[in-house]
């Protein structure tokens, strides 16, 4: 029967020798559970719940398929049989849950974090310094032995299939491309002989395997660097691992090298479709698009426009394993949205930590936390609707406490109020709405526009209150700072008081930055279209161009803009690891100028006045911005332990030093479960 909500994403897909119920699939992504204790059971239980919430076929993270070609020391290969018990607890659990999963093999090459990383040649990666050594013609046959004995033993594990890893400047990657690969022997020189390893790997594990297993090729749509495969290139590339025996193409984007955003918040949603187009119009397998599709609306316009025949979701899974559920009946507005942060997933992955998700604590921790039925239901009450204090309230609804919501505000979501104005944060808001959805269907009690006060909530008679009021901006100290030019990133952002054409920011952390790009943006339609994000970064449509790399078109900024700081530090040093170079690179396109170690000595109708290093300075501005820091707004707390009524601070108004969403969604969880301990 056809789904009423979005047929296309529900229609089943036929591969001859099984159908997999929807078009929904969960990406692989590296989710460090290797590392840490009970590996495989952690897995399982991760994976699990994604099948239980309706995704048609997980992919896992990469495994090397032998020691050589892990991402790092300790992290997963597949290369013997003593592995594959321990191994088939993963799929056995996904099978429980009515789900199919295959098994990513995935050779780091030369982005390897080892010793000795091996390519297709010496040539370095500009993001690993290692030493690379180039597999000589014997090798690279072993090597091909090895991806056709991992997929041997993930089937032998009962997995439903593999997939190959072929993009992101893996191995694989590196043989197709002309700039990363310098060999002579008949596995270099040509394209044809260059992309004969791919190739050769699909066709020989397609022969071992049989042709009842499912198996997935991961290929380079773009590759987004000027030595990268031109589109007639990748097409043939495509059309050649068909015939091998793939059975579904999953398109990546962008080597890991690549100077332009793929996945990032800034990304419009469903970016990329022009390249799983290309390829979808080349072969006759289907072909599944990746990359910031957060919303089953967007899934569903790239599958109904002709772009793909599948939608991959990767970090949106991390968000909510119940994505699928959710949109087949109508329950959209209960998904928990993707907000492409990167801050507990690929942040945590370079950090040396494994994955989790900003909006869903529970996400990676799924033999730690969950929501349990609370045997002595409470009273509760939660002062301040912010990201803190709204994940406390929904947990603490599901775990069956009777929960009253206050906010001072007219509306929920306290800071991501000021973040979904910033140009491509826009998916802010989609955190609020899940809230606000999910607030209303537990039955929490709202009180907008209602600042709680100690003789209200004792009178009321809370067994606990959770405090969860925020932050208010730091006032400088500086001669001058009363002016009418001088104003809060508060007042900045919302537009309730005028920015003029020069401006000076105080403070050059996250809200710095953040303002930084609220009033330097050139883009007068938000979200960013498209064509108009592509066009920004020099990405060339129509894939002539090798890498499908075009001529970068910024417009003109609408201000010039200083930054300034006290320390001495790299400016946005706080900023995320994978996010921030992104960040600085468009502040730097737009001239911002940055000023560290400054001392403020007074503002008048000139501008700034500071002294850097002994030396006095003007930097003159009509508007100063004040990004100096915030102050926890905690008297509540403090009035509420006089009066020996039991409560709990969390979020800002616990600690205010860089606002930190990723820490106040975890506390506010946490703080409601122990309610229930």
């Amino acid at each position: 029967m056809t789904n009423q909500h979005y047929p296309n994403l529900f229609e089943p897909l036929e591969l001859g020798f099984t159908t997999l119920k929807n078009r929904i699939f969960m990406a692989s992504m590296h989710v460090r559970f290797e590392l840490l204790g009970k590996a495989a059971d952690r897995a399982a239980a991760f994976y699990a719940e994604r099948a239980k919430g309706g995704a048609a076929l997980i992919v896992t993270g990469g495994y090397g398929p032998n020691p050589q070609g892990v991402i790092e020391d300790g992290a997963d290969y597949l290369n013997s049989p003593d592995q594959v018990e321990e191994e088939s607890k993963i799929p056995a659990a996904v099978h429980a849950e009515g789900g199919k999963i295959v098994l990513q093999i995935l050779h780091a090459g030369r982005y390897a974090k080892v010793e000795k990383p091996v390519g297709a040649s010496s040539i370095p990666s500009p993001i690993n310094p290692r030493e690379i050594h180039a597999l000589t013609t014997e090798e690279v046959d072993q090597t091909i032995d090895d991806y056709v004995n991992c997929a041997a033993l993930a089937q032998l594990a009962g997995y439903d299939g593999v997939e190959i890893m072929g993009s992101e400047g893996y191995l694989i990657s590196t043989f197709c491309a002309a700039s990363t690969n310098d060999r002579t022997d008949h596995w270099g020189g040509s394209f044809e002989n260059r992309i004969r390893f791919p190739v050769e790997i699909v066709r020989r594990v397609r022969e071992r395997v049989g042709k009842e297993f499912i198996l997935l090729y991961r290929i380079s749509a773009l590759d987004l660097f000027e030595g990268g495969l031109t589109g007639t290139e990748t097409e043939i590339l495509a059309k050649e691992i068909e015939k091998a025996g793939a059975n579904i193409l999953t398109t990546g984007i962008g080597w890991h090298e690549s100077r332009i955003p793929t996945i990032a918040h800034m990304v419009p949603r469903g970016g990329w479709r022009h390249a799983a187009r290309r390829l979808k119009q080349a072969v006759n397998i289907p072909v599944a698009a990746t990359n910031r599709i957060n919303t089953p609306e967007v899934g569903e316009e790239l599958l109904s426009g002709g772009d793909a025949d599948i939608v991959a979701l990767g970090r949106q899974m991390l968000a909510d394993p119940y994505f699928a559920n959710k949109a087949e009946v109508g329950n959209g507005a209960a998904i928990n949205t993707c907000i492409g942060c990167n801050q507990a997933c690929l942040d945590y992955i370079f950090a040396d930590q494994a994955s989790t998700c900003l909006v869903n604590p529970f996400a990676g921790r799924e033999l730690d936390v969950a929501i349990a039925p609370a045997a002595n239901p409470l009273k509760v009450a939660v002062v301040g609707a912010g990201p803190a204090g709204m994940s406390a309230a929904l947990t603490a609804a599901e775990c069956g406490h009777k929960v009253t919501l206050y906010e001072a505000g007219k509306n929920l979501g306290g800071q991501f109020n000021l973040a979904k104005r910033i140009p491509g944060k826009e998916d802010f808001e989609e955190t609020i709405r899940y809230f606000s959805t999910r607030l209303c269907q537990e039955g929490v009690n709202i009180h907008l526009e209602t600042p709680a006060t100690v003789e209200e909530l004792a009178s009321a008679g809370f067994d606990h209150v959770i405090v969860a009021t925020g932050v208010f901006p730091r006032e400088i100290d500086i001669e001058g700072g009363e002016k009418a030019n001088v104003i809060t990133y508060i007042e900045a952002l919302t537009d309730t008081k005028p920015v003029g054409e020069r401006v000076a920011i105080i403070g050059s952390g996250g809200i710095g930055f953040d303002v930084a790009e609220y009033v330097t943006s050139p883009h007068k339609t938000l979200p960013i279209p498209i064509d108009e994000f592509l066009e920004h970064w020099g990405v060339d449509k129509e894939h002539v161009e090798a890498g499908g790399m075009g001529d970068a078109k910024r417009p003109e900024t609408r201000r010039s803009v200083v930054m300034l700081q006290r320390s001495v530090s790299r400016p946005g040093k706080s900023l995320g690891l994978t996010t921030g170079w992104v960040v600085r690179a468009e502040l730097k396109s737009r001239g911002v100028h940055h000023v560290t170690g400054a001392s403020y000595r007074k503002i008048d109708e000139t501008g700034l006045h500071i002294n850097v290093g002994g030396e006095e300075r003007l930097i003159e501005a009509d508007t100063i911005i004040v990004c100096a820091g915030q102050e926890s707004e905690n008297g509540l707390y403090s009035e509420l332990l006089e009066r020996g009524i039991t409560a709990s601070v969390i979020g800002g108004a616990e600690k205010s030093a860089e606002l930190n969403a990723l820490r106040a969604i975890r506390q506010g969880t946490e703080v409601a479960l122990k309610l229930s301990a």
